[in-house]
C-alpha cells in the first residue's frame, strides 16, 4: 500500500466559517449513503454569499464502508461550488482507508490520517 501524505499549509489562515467538518457514521452503505449526501450539502451551502473553502469528511469513526461511500464522496466533490476543496480523514489501517486506497480515490482527494492535520491544511 502506498500512502500519500499531505502536509498542512500553515501560511494560510481561514475563518472557521470557511471550513465545514462533517463526521460520517460508523457504517456507510446502500441503507444510508443516499441520505447522507443532502445532509453534507446542506452544511456546505454558501453562507453570507460565500461557499466554504474546505469540506472535511471525517471517516475516523467509520467501521464499514463499501462502494456507496466512494460514490458519496465523489457526489460531494461533484456538487460543491467551484473552488471548494474536499479533504477526507481516514486512518490508514481502517477499512475506510483501505477502500479509499483500493478504489484510487486516495490519489484524487487529499486523505489525512487525523483530523487536526486536515483542519490545519
Amino acid at each position: 500500500m502506498t500512502a500519500v501524505t499531505f502536509l498542512p499549509n500553515r501560511s494560510r489562515t481561514y475563518e472557521p466559517s470557511e471550513r465545514v467538518l462533517f463526521p460520517l457514521p460508523t457504517e456507510i452503505d446502500f441503507s444510508n449513503a443516499d441520505g447522507l449526501l443532502p445532509l453534507i450539502m446542506a452544511q456546505a451551502r454558501p453562507r453570507a454569499g460565500r461557499p466554504p473553502r474546505l469540506v472535511v469528511l471525517d471517516l475516523t469513526a467509520t467501521r464499514f464502508m463499501d462502494s456507496q461511500g466512494v460514490r458519496l464522496i465523489n457526489g460531494v466533490r461533484r456538487l460543491l461550488e467551484p473552488g471548494t476543496r474536499v479533504y477526507v480523514v481516514a486512518r490508514p489501517e481502517s477499512l475506510a482507508g483501505r477502500v479509499l486506497e483500493l478504489t484510487g480515490l486516495r490519489r484524487d482527494i487529499p486523505v489525512y490520517d487525523n483530523l487536526p492535520e486536515a483542519m490545519a491544511a
